[in-house]
């Protein structure tokens, strides 16, 4: 039997989400001085992990290709985040990060590529690597594109409602399920295992 996994979205899932400089939405942290995780987070990928799951991080960072930071930047931060995963006692036990985006400025970054949500590449090419079952694995993710990519990754998914994020969600439910936080996300999927 293969093994099953949950795909986290980053941002407004894993880690807080901060102001952007320009529009002031929330958005993903663009220093890693204002990288925060969110509450209970240690505690969620724990009990995930206990439960079997195996956990892959998949993050669209489209600042590079806008321009915005440099590729370096975007590194760090994401070293950032799992440096402070490690300091509650979890990990990653994969990480995809989309740097691409259709719109970019920046040659290499500025393309149309099979790994940016709401397309799949990130969580099937994180599924090859990990050996997983995808129809009896996750998606949490807190925009539509993450549903979308679960979707059609074959996964079941949890849209969680981070208040800031709503800007990324239309109003359809394109998950059938939906949370309101990490924690609720986290228990929703562990009875779900536990119910069959």
């Amino acid at each position: 039997m293969r093994p099953l996994a949950v795909f986290l979205d980053r941002d407004g899932v894993v880690n807080e989400l901060v102001p952007d400089p320009v529009t002031g939405l929330a958005e993903s942290p663009l220093h890693t001085e204002d990288v925060r995780l969110v509450g209970g987070v240690g505690e969620s990928l724990g009990i995930l992990r206990s439960a079997g799951y195996r956990l892959a991080c998949v993050t669209n960072q489209p600042a590079a290709a806008k321009g915005i930071v440099p590729v370096d930047q975007l590194l760090s931060i994401q070293a950032r985040v799992q440096e402070l995963l490690s300091d509650v006692g979890v990990r990653f036990d994969t990480v995809r990060m989309c740097l691409h985006h259709p719109d970019g400025v920046v040659s290499d970054l500025g393309v149309s590529c099979c790994c940016r949500k709401p397309k799949p590449g990130m969580l099937l090419s994180a599924a090859t690597e990990l050996g997983v079952d995808l129809s009896g694995s996750w998606m949490i993710g807190d925009t539509d594109a993450d549903a979308t990519a679960g979707n059609a990754a074959g996964c079941r998914t949890v849209l969680v409602e981070t208040p800031g994020s709503h800007h990324k969600r239309d109003g359809s439910d394109l998950s059938g399920v939906r949370a309101l936080d990490l924690t609720s996300a986290v228990s929703i999927i562990v009875r779900a295992r536990e119910n069959g």
